[in-house]
């Protein structure tokens, strides 16, 4: 390479560092919509019934559902086919199941909510805030509803990339490898159902686990049990924060932490549990959302395009010195 040539290259590459330190368009938290609603999971309150994911299946009229469909028999909650009895009990999340009640053992001892014994952790779509599966999609398949927060997919618009997937911090978008036409499943809270109805898998729960609403008395639900003194008797509330039914039980040790408050910029639904977090399959995230991070790199490499300009001329210039003397 000549002195001459060196110099121009160098004065380029000064130009592209000086346009990716301009000033980015910061993505920042985003606030929570005052209509938001969400999921309250309490591990120390599920007795492991899995009703919700029965409930939940029959809904949304998932693979599994008619098992336990209304009218049947109890003889006859085994489908068959072919003449072969057929059972569904998933083990993960699929695109057959997106609400699903998982068991964790730590040790020997018997005791339920014990870091020595054994608990249960519910998986669901946790709809993040500022979620990753909504900044990653290149369709707008994925969407937040500004009303009500539920991040919610659009079969007919999804090109089936698999970026939800890849960008969701908590693996919950499940995508269906087994269908001819595949689309990609998660929970969406229910919210084709009618009016008076809210999601299956709180309504049905007769501990008061799972619990549905606004998202603001959810964590206001949530506070209030963690400054209960272990080993006292309150009530909880059933199948909505503001239905008026409410339990009694006994109230456990709990991690001093409502999972899902300000993990990856908080999400609008909330777990309680009386084990470490990780323990039950649930990672350790930073606060800032990871949407916000590549958002704002974004913005600043984009930012009045002059970045991309650069980077374009330069190849342009490397292109045209690399042809010389050729025919």
């Amino acid at each position: 390479m000549e002195r001459r040539d060196f110099l121009k290259l160098t004065a380029a590459s000064g130009l592209l560092i000086a346009a990716d330190g301009l000033p980015a368009q910061a993505s920042g938290a985003k606030e929570l919509p005052p209509d938001a609603v969400g999921l309250l999971y309490d591990a120390t309150l599920c007795i492991g019934c899995k009703a919700c994911m029965v409930s939940c299946k029959q809904v949304n009229s998932e693979p599994g559902g008619a098992l336990w469909s209304e009218g049947r028999k109890p003889e006859d909650l085994v489908e068959t086919a072919g003449g072969l009895p057929t059972w569904d009990a998933p083990a993960d999340l699929s695109g057959r199941t997106v609400n699903i009640i998982q068991a964790w053992r730590g040790g020997d001892a018997p005791a339920k909510d014990d870091p020595a014994g054994y608990s249960y952790v519910k998986r669901q779509c946790m709809h993040c805030l500022h979620a990753s599966c909504v900044s990653a999609c290149p369709v707008s398949a994925m969407k937040k509803d500004p009303q009500t927060g539920i991040v919610t997919y659009d079969k007919d618009a999804c090109i089936g990339c698999r970026y939800c997937q890849v960008a969701c911090p908590w693996n919950i978008p499940r995508f269906e490898w087994d269908q001819a036409f595949p689309q990609i499943r998660k929970c969406q809270l229910c919210r084709h159902r009618e009016a008076g109805k809210y999601s299956a898998c709180a309504e049905v729960c007769p501990a008061g686990a799972t619990l549905y609403g606004r998202t603001a008395d959810l964590r206001a639900e949530a506070a209030r049990r963690l400054a209960l003194p272990a080993g006292s008797y309150t009530r909880y509330p059933l199948g909505r924060v503001d239905s008026g039914r409410s339990v009694e039980s006994k109230v456990a040790r709990y991690e001093q932490h409502a999972y899902g408050l300000n993990e990856v910029g908080g999400s609008q639904c909330l777990i309680l549990a009386g084990v470490p977090f990780e323990k039950l399959g649930l990672p350790k995230l930073p606060e800032r959302a990871f949407a916000a991070k590549s958002e704002t790199i974004q913005h600043t490499l984009y930012k009045g395009m002059i970045a991309p300009g650069i980077l374009l001329a330069g190849l342009l210039f490397a292109a045209y010195k690399s042809s010389q003397g050729h025919e």
